[in-house]
């Protein structure tokens, strides 16, 4: 099993959790982050101040998946998700040893 975290512009969720739902790719976590790259932040005015704001708000998904289904994931969030601007995101893949099921105390790819 593999989790599959990808950092995306906010803007994309919505699409994203789509692509992923028609795909029958189930189960995902939503959180709400901050941070930058490339991007570096950007300047705003406020109240006739210029702000510079150097951690932009961004989403970061989290979806652990069969291995078979791994290159699927990164596929429809890569095309869901690009822009082609600065600020599209990245995905990080990482290895699962293992899942359990509160519930019903399933294990491995059952608890999926």
């Amino acid at each position: 099993m593999k989790k599959v975290e990808a950092i995306i512009r906010p803007g994309k969720l919505d699409e994203i959790k789509n692509a992923l739902a028609a795909a029958e790719i189930l189960g995902i976590t939503v959180s709400q982050v901050l941070g930058f790259g490339r991007q570096k932040g950007h300047t705003q005015i406020y109240r006739g101040q210029e702000v510079v704001t150097h951690l932009l708000p961004k989403i970061k998904l989290e979806i652990v998946t069969a291995d078979e289904k791994v290159e699927e994931v990164i596929e429809i969030i890569v095309k869901t998700a690009r822009t082609g601007q600065v600020g599209d995101g990245k995905i990080f893949v990482q290895n699962v040893d293992e899942v359990v099921r509160i519930r019903t105390g399933e294990q491995g790819e059952k608890a999926i």
